[in-house]
Formats: structure tokens, C-alpha cells, sequence
């Protein structure tokens, strides 16, 4: 897609999408690269997302040891008006611990607790709750059939946006 404007009010959409969802689902790879599945509640930084951890849970002891992982945020089933093409988007991104009581640990912090409220700051008071910066390397958003684009770049709603123009093809008849 090589409109700016149209790559603008896109960016504007996914971010609005976001911004109206709570939690996502991350899944993280095991020290054997097996990959595990879960969710977390987050809140949206400068071109990141934020995600507070129990070390005991296994994502965060995954996200220690190899900070590849990926994001889904996804609408809900309810609303959805076609289950085969829910509205998503996702990432795969870099996950960075942030170190405890450093700004960026704060400024985390502050942006869970805007999101949910102060059950965060409840949390982070314990010593085995874990901060994390996930940092989009690249992304996809689908807005249904035939409407899926690639998000270039480290930012939630992309540098730049691509259309992905290679649509589903029929099987030929047997």
C-alpha cells in the first residue's frame, strides 16, 4: 500500500483496536523451543506493550530464557461477525525485562495501573512479579476475508503497511 493516508488511517484503526481490548495471548518458547501458549493483561507503550509477570508462571521463566516470542490480540468471539476472520492483529516481538524501580519499570507501571486499575501496583510489590517491554519486530493485521496487511517495522501500527494482495485460492476439482 503505498498511500500515506490510507497507511495513516490504518494505523489509527489498529491502534484503536488495541486500545479497546485488555489482554493478549503470548506465546513464548521453552528452553527446547517448544512453544507454550498463554495470556496476560497488558498495557501500550511508546510502540510496545507491557506485560507483568509472575516468574513462577511458565511464560515468564520462557521470556527470561529467550526473548522471542509472539502476540495475539484478538476480538472477542461474541461480537465477531465472522468467526473464520476475527478482527487480530498480531506480533512477533522481542521481549525486554525491564529491571525493578528503573524508569522504564515505572513508566510501565503507571501505564498498567491507568489501563487496570491498581491491582498492578499490588502485584509489582512482590518480588517475584517480573516487568516486560515486548517490542514488535514485525506484525500482521486482518480485518477479514481479503482485507490482511503487513505491518513493517518495530511499531504497534507498522512504519509502513503492506496489503497482502495474494488472496485464498480454490482447489481445483478432483
Amino acid at each position: 500500500m503505498k498511500n500515506k493516508a490510507m497507511e495513516s488511517r490504518l494505523g489509527e484503526e489498529i491502534m484503536q483496536f488495541i486500545d479497546a481490548r485488555r489482554s493478549l495471548q503470548l506465546a513464548s518458547l521453552d528452553e527446547n523451543g517448544m512453544p507454550y501458549a498463554s495470556y496476560a493483561p497488558f498495557a501500550v507503550g511508546e510502540d510496545c506493550l507491557f506485560v507483568l509477570l509472575s516468574e513462577i508462571a511458565i511464560h515468564a521463566v520462557n521470556l527470561l530464557k529467550n526473548p522471542a516470542a509472539s502476540v495475539l490480540i484478538i476480538e472477542d468471539e461474541g461480537p465477531a461477525e465472522e468467526l473464520f476472520a476475527r478482527v487480530r492483529v498480531n506480533y512477533a516481538v522481542r521481549a525486554e525485562h525491564l529491571d525493578y524501580g528503573s524508569n522504564d519499570w515505572q513508566l510501565a507501571m503507571e501505564r498498567l495501573v491507568e489501563r487496570h486499575g491498581e491491582r498492578p501496583r499490588k502485584l509489582g510489590e512482590h518480588t517475584d512479579f517480573k516487568m516486560f517491554r515486548l517490542v514488535p519486530q514485525s506484525g500482521r493485521y486482518v480485518k477479514g476475508f481479503g482485507k490482511a496487511y503487513t505491518l513493517v517495522g518495530n511499531s504497534l501500527s507498522g512504519t509502513a503497511v503492506d496489503h497482502l494482495r495474494d488472496g485464498h485460492k480454490r482447489r481445483s476439482a478432483a
